[in-house]
């Protein structure tokens, strides 16, 4: 018998399997499925913003803009404790 490379992947028997089982059967494509629950729909539709808030946002955001905003390091490192002791 003489072995030929390029003749071996004409004749792939696996893939001529599977051919035949592709053709053979009707093959439907799964496709991905997502469910967001009634809770989240309403969080998505709900992007009402407090005034209060939207207002606080702005501030940090002219702070930020003209370099007049300070990190105070101490309320942070408390704050980064609390939540660690906590958990």
């Amino acid at each position: 018998m003489k072995i030929n490379p390029y003749q071996s992947i004409q004749n792939n028997t696996y893939r001529k399997q599977v051919e035949k089982q592709m053709a053979s059967s009707d093959v439907k494509m799964k496709r991905d499925d997502i469910q967001i629950s009634k809770a989240a729909l309403e969080l998505q539709q709900s992007t009402k913003i407090d005034a209060a808030r939207q207002e606080k946002v702005s501030q940090l955001k002219e702070q930020i803009k003209s370099g007049n905003y300070k990190v105070d390091a101490q309320a942070v490192a408390n704050k980064l404790y609390d939540y660690w002791m906590k958990s």
